[in-house]
């Protein structure tokens, strides 16, 4: 266990006692098969990976507010998109009171179940140690972008019971996120994860607006009406399955933006859908 200190960028706050934790104390339930050596660029973008973690951010003593959030950078199932969709996020939600762990999960790399697994053990993991983190266990979300997006929806919608410790997120954040497996997914993330001739059983299953039910968590969704690496049709349909089912649900689409911008402040709408999603936070 290793421990560093930050700054948020979200004022001097600082963030301190972080930890990176192994996430599996033996071997994971299934290897990715990945033996390449992990490599980080000048970037941040992390590639073979095949040995998840928590990157821990807790908020200042006495500032938190009980809540957490698991983050799920996006990579398109190939990698990890590690500082705009991980680091930065984990940085302004822990200066907001909130507990962030990113989540670097392995790569499928032909092994389907992987990243779910790893989700899915992230998720039991923040619960299980909910009280030496000063976490309510009925406050833990995930947020996922992109491909990340679809592991947190995945997550969302496909969740065990394992020790008396539930891996169903409270509440879901997603960015321009991958939902569907099928006509208008990102050829990328399904090929990635499912291969390139999916069963029409995986297509189902991972094709999460087709997995919600009233069980499902509550969600906000934040996109770019002209994205065309995720057609919004991605994000709409999740949204729908989220209300028909009577899941509190919200869903902001700005004019521009495409694809990939995450809390890079070029965006045009970043003051924007931090108040939207600091509110959303506040609420839920």
């Amino acid at each position: 266990m290793i421990f560093i200190c930050l700054l948020t960028l979200c004022g001097a706050t600082a963030v301190e006692a972080q930890q990176v934790i192994k996430l599996w104390e033996g071997n994971p339930p299934t290897d990715n098969e990945i033996t390449a050596a992990e490599n980080r660029d000048a970037n941040h973008w992390i590639t073979n990976v095949s040995s998840p973690e928590l990157i821990v951010y807790l908020p200042e003593k006495g500032k938190g507010n009980g809540k957490a959030v698991i983050v799920c950078p996006g990579g398109g199932y190939a990698g990890l998109a590690s500082h705009h969709e991980g680091t930065l996020v984990a940085q302004w939600l822990a200066g907001r009171g909130i507990a962030a762990f990113i989540l670097k999960y392995r790569m499928p790399n032909g092994h389907k179940e992987v990243p779910l697994e790893d989700a899915q053990q992230a998720i039991r993991h923040v619960r299980s140690h909910a009280t030496e983190w000063q976490i309510r266990p009925d406050q833990i979300g995930i947020a996922g972008f992109s491909a990340g997006g679809h592991l947190a929806s995945t997550a969302s919608t496909h969740f065990t019971v394992i020790g008396g410790v539930s891996s169903r997120p409270d509440f879901s954040i997603l960015f321009y996120p991958v939902i569907t497996m099928e006509m208008t997914t990102h050829a990328g993330s399904r090929r990635n994860l499912l291969g390139d001739h999916p069963s029409l059983a995986d297509l189902h299953t991972f094709s999460n607006e087709k997995q919600v039910n009233v069980n499902t968590p509550p969600a906000i969704i934040l996109l770019s009406d002209d994205d065309t690496g995720v057609l919004p049709e991605n994000s709409i349909r999740y949204y729908q399955a989220l209300k028909a089912n009577g899941i509190k649900a919200a869903l902001y689409i700005f004019p521009t933006g495409e694809h990939g911008w995450g809390w890079n402040k070029d965006f045009a709408y970043h003051r924007q859908f931090l108040e939207l999603l600091a509110a959303w936070l506040e609420d839920i």
